[in-house]
């Protein structure tokens, strides 16, 4: 139950996970088909996101599809209740750690409220933004009551969380016409094909066709595991051999969904971050095939982010950011950590919109960021309403 881990005014080291080098890219910028083409027919026509669609005709049974979920539907305030109580619990008891030698305001108060916003993992520009604020508020105000001075820390995160983000599109970008294509980009190990998969379900729950792309052909297995998810969720996958050229396969994918009416293409890559300039290559040429079908694509790239690796995330979040434009976060593993406060980092430092994050181990707690439900997730029962 630690969410906030860190030392005081120090930066975060890369903690980049090693994978294997990429292959340099040396074929031509289309090539052959690949080789598999595996197809779940559906019966949809292309329409826009939110509104839950009616389920389409069932066409075929998909044996390994997941059995059907017989717990109650928790609404989506609960979600962020429970997927936030490690965070929550956490700070609530930094924060009383904070106090419990309170012996009055003063520079070595000050010192201990950094350290203890670093450990929250709100990043340390946040951090000496909120003391300084609450430095002044403290001295306008003349307050020297702990309950109170509490109180308003707690008040300076909501205030910096919600003018930070008053202007942020936390919503999904989508083609008005033709296929949509969403790029996912991560470090390996962030769960970004579980969170294609997870997608791909919920998108197809709501009436739409699917297309999965494997485009991570150099990893171990990478393949095998995008092919498990597409058959759960009874979607089709365009595959390639292993180590054949990433940006073929996902050609033949957007030219498959835009020949057969699909409505959205989730396109899986490579993670070889350590490799930045043959990782560049391949992200930019991958880009460069889908648009010559679909001019306007990708219509999002998706950086994938493991929330339980604090400042580590962010380390890596600005290595992709030199690498791809990237326009959004997918954050997971919410639920698995004390760490909530990324999320501020992330706002704050790289100045993304979170898009979804997961907030448990079920396909359907992978959800559309609501920022109101966060804050009140994270500091429910910690501020006097």
């Amino acid at each position: 139950m630690a969410w906030f881990f860190g030392k005081k005014k120090k930066k975060a080291k890369e903690a980049e996970k090693k994978v294997e080098p990429s292959t340099p890219v040396s074929q031509p910028e289309v090539e052959a088909s690949p080789d598999k083409v595996k197809e779940a027919p559906t019966n949809t026509t292309p329409v826009k996101e939110p509104e839950n669609k009616p389920e389409p005709t069932p066409v075929k049974e998909v044996s390994s599809a997941a059995p059907v979920n017989e717990e109650p539907q928790l609404n989506e305030a609960e979600k962020y209740d429970r997927g936030l109580e490690r965070s929550r619990k956490s700070f609530g008891q930094k924060l009383s750690a904070l106090f419990t030698n309170f012996s009055g305001v003063d520079d070595d108060f000050y010192d201990d409220l950094e350290e203890t916003l670093i450990e929250a993992d709100v990043g340390f520009d946040t951090a000496l933004e909120i003391s300084e604020e609450v430095r002044e508020e403290i001295e306008f105000e003349n307050v020297s009551d702990p309950e109170k001075i509490s109180q308003l820390i707690v008040r300076r995160l909501v205030d910096l969380y919600t003018r930070n983000g008053s202007a942020e599109d936390n919503h999904l970008v989508f083609s008005k016409e033709g296929p949509t294509v969403f790029l996912f980009v991560g470090v390996n190990g962030v769960g970004k094909t579980t969170s294609i998969g997870k997608m791909a379900a919920r998108f197809k729950a709501r009436g739409r066709k699917v297309l999965l792309a494997a485009c991570d052909t150099f990893r171990a297995g990478a393949i095998q595991q995008l092919e498990e998810w597409a058959n759960r969720d009874g979607v089709d996958i365009v595959t390639g051999k292993e180590k054949s050229d990433p940006a073929a396969v996902a050609f033949e994918a957007v030219k498959k969904a835009k020949a057969e009416n699909y409505d959205l293409v989730f396109i899986d890559t490579a993670g070889r971050l350590q490799n930045k300039v043959n990782l560049m290559k391949e992200l930019d040429k991958i880009k460069r095939v889908i648009s010559r079908e679909i001019p306007d694509a990708p219509q999002e790239s998706l950086l994938v982010l493991d929330s339980t690796t604090g400042q580590n995330a962010l380390t890596q979040a600005k290595a992709f950011l030199e690498t791809t434009n990237v326009t959004g976060i997918i954050l997971t593993k919410l639920d698995g950590t004390a760490k909530g406060g990324i999320v501020l980092a992330i706002r704050n430092q790289l100045h993304l919109a979170v898009k979804y994050v997961g907030l448990g181990e079920k396909v359907e707690d992978l959800s559309p960021f609501n920022p109101e439900e966060y804050v009140r997730g994270l500091f429910k029962g910690l501020l006097d309403e």
